[in-house]
């Protein structure tokens, strides 16, 4: 009788709390306290996390990551549960190549802030969690994903290596945590594609189709967090001029990958933030350029070789930016390039600048050694980054800043895909849907970012 009042009492606690989630199911996201269903499972998350980093943290990483790396497991006991950690060094040396430092991370995943949960109108039976201060997202995955994806793990490191500004989202960890008297639960941590998202005012999933690819919006003057499909955004561009054809050629090659996965059904995530004066001047100033270059131009980052001081493919430490921005300021107050953006040719010039302006800093660096690096740059299909968060995601148009990734790429064209595919066929003749196959897939969302791109 004592086993079977916690069962019951857990029973209602859900039912009364799936009562809740129905009316609040298009909020979106809110926090998880003390009466939300999963707060007990999201503490001890953040203390299995938090002893995971720390092992990371006390044990430094090897020069070059090894096979056994790959399949590393790690096994912690608390007092209420397990925690195992999968490929721990191989995910930290990513972590690394993405200039977060290890304090750092285990800080966002830990801090005494509660989780927020994320309601999506996904068919995914997945739950979703975001750290307080948004910046990594936690998503409860099965045992054939997670399988999937360390399988894979070593081709998707190595393509990150080749393309460091890739759009594909970054898996930071995975784990599983096993309480006693219940289903051990996978989760894979992921950078947040929409961080840092104070100013962003509208979000879509992109599938590149049209079956059940509308979403109500969420009323007029609401906060309500609602992610829009594709047929929300017809009629809409993203406007980038000069980055344009960056955009399509690196969608180009992620989706390329992803067809040797033999995977279908992922999203290109697209958010909206409007620029502000002051920001679209800025990023045209001389000294942001050389910065932005900088940035651009770091090639000594890499998620397989560990021991280079941490960075993104891209960024520049903050005491750097500092010193490059006073100097540059120092008898250059005049140089600016022009903002050209209104006027006829003028992405063309600005496009000149910023090339202009890779060059020169190539040239900095000695001929033999600037020209292998400007191919490098142009092989590995490098931008200019902005001078921001989150800048792997983040590309700035003449108006607009776009956050822009792919994400959910787990889902094969297995034996039970192609069925589906047939009777989708069937159910929808004349219409496109998701459930096709990956060369299908692949060129399918290619058209439609380059339909919808100016």
């Amino acid at each position: 009788m004592s086993h079977m009042e916690p069962r019951r009492s857990r029973t209602v606690k859900r039912r009364m709390w799936g009562g809740l989630r129905q009316q609040w199911k298009l909020l979106g996201l809110f926090e998880i306290d003390q009466q939300h269903e999963f707060y007990s499972l999201t503490c001890m998350m953040k203390e299995g996390l938090s002893t995971a980093i720390q092992n990371t943290i006390d044990n430094p990483l090897p020069e070059e990551l090894s096979d056994d790396d790959f399949r590393m497991e790690v096994t912690q006991i608390h007092k209420e549960f397990r925690m195992e950690s999968f490929a721990g060094p191989v995910f930290a040396s990513l972590r690394r190549s993405l200039g977060m430092t290890e304090k750092e991370y285990q800080l966002s995943l830990s801090s005494e802030g509660h989780y927020l949960q994320f309601i999506s109108n996904s068919k995914s039976k997945a739950d979703f969690f975001l750290t307080n201060d948004k910046r990594f997202f936690l998503k409860t995955q099965n045992k054939r994903e997670v399988r999937f994806l360390l399988s894979n793990l070593k081709i998707y490191m190595e393509h990150l290596e080749k393309y460091p500004h890739s759009l594909l989202v970054k898996f930071l960890g995975v784990h599983r945590i096993k309480i006693p008297h219940q289903k051990k639960k996978y989760f894979i941590v992921m950078q947040s594609v929409f961080y840092p998202d104070e100013r962003i005012h509208s979000r879509y999933d992109i599938k590149g189709c049209e079956v059940s690819r509308w979403t109500d919006p969420a009323p007029e003057g609401s906060q309500v967090i609602v992610v829009l499909k594709d047929l929300n955004f017809e009629g809409h561009f993203i406007t980038l001029d000069q980055q344009r054809p960056w955009l399509l050629r690196q969608v180009e090659i992620d989706t390329d990958f992803l067809q040797t996965l033999n995977v279908l059904d992922y999203s290109l995530l697209l958010a909206e933030q409007p620029l502000h004066e002051d920001e679209r001047h800025h990023s045209l100033s001389f000294a942001t350029l050389i910065m932005r270059t900088k940035k651009s131009m770091v090639t000594s980052s890499s998620p397989t070789h560990t021991g280079a001081a941490p960075s993104v493919p891209g960024t520049v430490p903050e005491e750097d930016s500092a010193i490059l921005e006073s100097q540059t300021d120092c008898g250059m107050q005049h140089c600016h390039v022009m903002d050209m953006r209104g006027g006829s040719g003028g992405a063309e010039e600005e496009e000149e600048e910023e090339v202009s302006s890779v060059q020169e800093e190539l040239r900095g660096r000695g001929t033999r050694t600037g020209s292998a690096e400007l191919r490098d740059f142009q092989a590995q299909n490098r931008r200019l980054l902005p001078n921001f968060k989150n800048p792997l995601h983040v590309i700035d148009g003449p108006e607009q800043r776009y956050f822009i990734g792919i994400i959910d790429i787990f889902t094969v064209y297995g034996f039970k895909k192609r069925l589906e595919h047939l009777w989708k066929t069937l159910r929808h003749p004349g219409r496109t849907f998701s459930t096709v196959s990956p060369p299908a897939y692949c060129s399918r969302l290619c058209q439609w970012v380059q339909d919808h791109t100016k």
